[in-house]
């Protein structure tokens, strides 16, 4: 047995399912080897390594499962590196799997030759390591999954190509010899029974209790709703965590943020008590002013607790063990004023989507491309969004609800993962359909590509349903209008126009499905065309670039930068103006028509 032969037979041994890769001769030993294995675990061949990466980030997002990823040295491990970042920032468990040139010709200047060790230094913080010698496998690759798996993080592990051929040898009993062993039990840390004490105390006393939820909270639903019963309060969620509660129940507000809700914003406003439960939402402007709230943090990890705002009490453990053991001591409220006002602000709210997305538009309105897929979502769907304008209409418009995920980059905000995190789920759950929400800028940066490996797989995933939407508006739009509203500057045509591309017929070409949509009667039909298709489906939607993505807070400053952008000669400047005040008149309007 090679070095590489037993790197994936004791990937097997943890259970790896599929490792997402591209090939490279830096990596040809492990390539020769998953020849000799029948190819386990899957080798799952992206079209680029940085998409490779995306998709183990993906599979781990929707799986729950570690991701994996390997790529040649050189040029392939830097192209990881994006994808990396995704994960690490999203606190998201993946190992990476590299090559480097052979030992013989580190130091020399060689081809490709790249000090990985250094590269990775900041990405792979918690655990980076170059295997020299046949002993040190399998410690190296054990602790690589455990740490990854455990800290929620990204770990790498750097073999040699000359490493990757030698014969296997076993640690042994011996000095300096490091033997390991397989798996990690589930572990779900609490914190001390005093420090439940005052945060129960803190709770208690509150009137106006504000709760927000992230992605550490997804595995305590049941508990985040009992305490919300219990406290009389509304929840807001952070982006990543949208998929934690289901947007059907009445006291949830939605997103928090500049892609947020109305309602949210102002129960952040208004309240006196703001718990925080697995959530590192970093705006601290949208969180009540400081001062105005006691407030308490529930976190797995110590290093992010005491962050983005003066918590009272920062409790370190795991959300639902820790909320199991603080509602004995919460008292529940009589009074429902609070609640009901956080109830009606978020019924109006739906009414005013609802009316933003019958809003005309030239040629369609994109908050109505993702309202119209609300209704029509399959309660286990799996949706994914790229960084844009389109994020702004998957938070705003898609109410998660029964088994449905849902996730974006949330705190890298990179531009490109919608199609790949769409292609890791799909490996996590082929049994379930997923739809990418993406703009044309993402989808030409590398959603074009990507197509191709979804015609690859999707024969043998059981349910072959794999929609990509995109809001084809010609425009990099989320720039355009953050130059519009910080910068007060018009368009720069230069910077920000994209071509035209006809991606449903790209679709076509490549053994797909797909239709171009530009009049707002095809936009319900083309989903329903898509949610019925027996192959991936691309729908290139025609859309409004003037259609403004505003915050829920619209303050007076950016409101008079954007004007200001207009008057000095946006080339956009009629429509941005009409789209403008349509989106503001329906908010104070919701049962209005334009």
């Amino acid at each position: 047995m090679k070095v590489s032969d037993h790197v994936l037979e004791r990937l097997r041994d943890w259970d790896v399912e599929y490792v997402f890769a591209y090939p490279g001769d830096g990596i040809n030993g492990l390539l020769a080897a998953w020849g000799r294995a029948e190819d386990r675990p899957r080798f799952v061949q992206a079209r680029h390594e940085e998409m490779a990466a995306f998709e183990a980030v993906g599979y781990a997002k929707f799986s729950g499962r570690t991701g994996v990823c390997a790529a040649t040295s050189g040029p392939g491990a830097i192209h990881l590196l994006n994808g990396l970042y995704d994960a690490k920032l999203d606190h998201v468990p993946v190992v990476a799997i590299v090559g480097q040139t052979d030992r013989s010709a580190m130091g020399g200047s060689y081809q490709q030759e790249v000090d990985l060790a250094a590269l990775y230094k900041d990405v792979a913080s918690e655990f980076c390591e170059v295997v020299t010698v046949p002993a040190q496998l399998p410690n190296v690759l054990d602790r690589a999954m455990r740490v990854a798996t455990t800290r929620r993080t990204v770990t790498a592990v750097i073999i040699p190509g000359d490493v990757q051929e030698l014969d296997y040898e076993p640690p042994a009993h011996a000095f300096k010899q490091v033997p390991s062993s397989l798996g990690v039990s589930r572990y779900a840390p609490v914190p001390a029974e005093e420090d439940l004490a005052r945060a129960a105390e803190v709770l208690n006393a509150g009137e106006k209790v504000a709760v927000l939820v992230g992605q550490g909270a997804r595995g305590a639903r049941p508990e985040v709703e009992r305490v919300a019963e219990l406290l009389g309060a509304g929840v807001a969620k952070a982006l990543l965590g949208k998929d934690a509660l289901p947007d059907t129940l009445p006291y949830v507000t939605g997103a928090i943020g500049l892609l947020g809700t109305r309602p949210s914003y102002e129960m952040m406003r208004d309240c006196d008590t703001l718990l925080v439960i697995g959530s590192s939402f970093p705006y601290s402007q949208f969180l009540p002013e400081f001062g105005q709230a006691r407030a308490v943090q529930i976190d797995l990890d110590p290093f992010m607790v005491g962050l983005r705002y003066p918590f009272e009490v920062n409790l370190v453990g795991d959300a639902a063990e820790t909320l199991r053991r603080l509602l004995p001591l919460l008292e529940p409220r009589t009074d429902g004023t609070w609640r009901k006002t956080i109830e009606d602000n978020t019924a109006r709210w739906w009414e005013v989507m609802e009316g933003r997305a019958r809003v005309s538009a030239d040629p369609v309105n994109p908050e109505y491309v993702v309202h119209a897929l609300d209704a029509l979502l399959p309660g286990d769907a799996i949706i994914s969004a790229d960084s844009g304008s389109a994020a702004n209409w998957y938070a705003r418009h898609l109410r998660m609800r029964g088994a449905m995920r849902g996730s974006l980059s949330g705190t890298l905000a990179t531009m490109g993962p919608g199609v790949p995190y769409a292609i890791g789920a799909k490996f996590a759950h082929p049994d379930r359909p997923a739809i990418a929400i993406v703009g044309d800028g993402a989808m030409q940066m590398n959603g074009l590509a990507e197509l191709i490996t979804a015609a690859k797989y999707y024969p043998e995933w059981s349910d072959p349903r794999l929609i990509v939407a995109v809001l084809n508006n010609q425009d990099l739009n989320q720039v355009t209008w953050e130059m519009r509203a910080m910068q007060g500057a018009p368009r720069f045509d230069a910077s920000q126009a994209l071509p035209d591309v006809r991606y449903a017929d790209a679709a076509r070409l490549l053994g797909l499905d797909g239709v171009r949509v530009e009049r707002p009667g095809d936009v319900e039909p083309a989903w329903r065309r898509a949610l019925a298709a027996d192959r991936p489906f691309v729908i290139d939607f025609r859309t409004d670039p003037a259609v403004p993505p505003i915050p829920p807070h619209a303050d007076w400053d950016q409101i008079k930068a954007a004007a200001s952008s207009v008057l000095k000669g946006d080339s956009d400047r009629a429509s941005v103006v009409r789209q403008g005040l349509k989106a503001k008149i329906r908010e104070f309007m919701p049962g209005g028509r334009s």
